[in-house]
């Protein structure tokens, strides 16, 4: 539910169905720290994200990136799956930092969800889950064109990069 303009006395209403297809996403705001360079990566799923989907994505992250790479993830039970299992696979190319239980004011990947939902996909509502799709993916794709919008990310958090 967002604000809308309306004529006083005639709130809008846009009516929708319950419906139970889910769309799980997983992202990752990486950030240079000699070029001080932002990137935004994410994967769409049509299902629950597990710790194999986890260790794909991290994967992903470490080919485009081909550097060490440190980790700061909250405590999401199939994150730490995935990094317990990464770290032994891979102990050279992975660190990890844990941020505080319930803490998603820390996390810059919590911004960028606030963005694309609350923003660009607010009052959304979609045909089906195939353009819940689309629009989700349009939404992150041009974040990741926006360099300062990732920055804003990082920066709200009070976080040092």
């Amino acid at each position: 539910m967002r604000r809308t303009w309306a004529p006083k006395g005639e709130t809008p209403v846009r009516y929708s169905w319950d419906r139970h297809d889910r769309l799980s996403v997983i992202a990752g705001v990486s950030f240079s720290p000699v070029q001080h360079r932002p990137r935004l990566f994410f994967q769409i799923h049509q299902k629950n994200i597990r710790f194999d989907a986890v260790i794909a994505f991290l994967g992903l992250v470490h080919r485009h990136v081909k550097k060490k790479v440190i980790l700061v993830l909250d405590r999401y039970s199939a994150h730490r799956k995935a990094v317990r299992l990464l770290q032994e696979q891979h102990p050279d190319w992975i660190e990890v930092v844990w941020l505080p239980a319930y803490a998603p004011d820390l996390n810059p990947v919590e911004m960028v969800w606030n963005h694309s939902k609350y923003g660009d996909l607010a009052n959304f509502l979609p045909e089906g889950i195939d353009h819940l799709q689309e629009a989700v993916s349009t939404s992150l794709e041009r974040m990741k064109t926006k360099p300062a919008l990732l920055r804003s990310c990082f920066r709200y958090t009070g976080l040092e990069w």
